[in-house]
């Protein structure tokens, strides 16, 4: 089974106040690939992870993993998504 992990980009979180913008702030890792949507639905169980001590290597500190199949709405990346809300 391919883990999944979920969790928000805080820094994206920042740009929307400051810009008054809505990017999607969900971000998901699959298989190498990241991707970002507005909300994001697990079809079978999950696990949070706080762990502080070992961040992933984008600096999450807490986090869902899953091996469940996962929905990401209005999917995008990172640089098509900067791109298409012009910021």
């Amino acid at each position: 089974m391919v883990k999944t992990i979920i969790h928000t980009n805080r820094n994206v979180i920042q740009r929307n106040e400051k810009n008054g913008t809505r990017l999607p702030v969900c971000r998901v890792d699959v298989q190498g690939k990241t991707w970002y949507g507005s909300s994001i639905e697990i079809l079978g169980s999950s696990q949070m992870v706080y762990s502080p001590d070992k961040p992933l290597k984008c600096g999450a500190k807490l986090w869902l993993e899953t091996e469940a199949t996962v929905i990401i709405h209005d999917k995008t990346t990172y640089k098509d998504m900067i791109k298409n809300y012009n910021v």
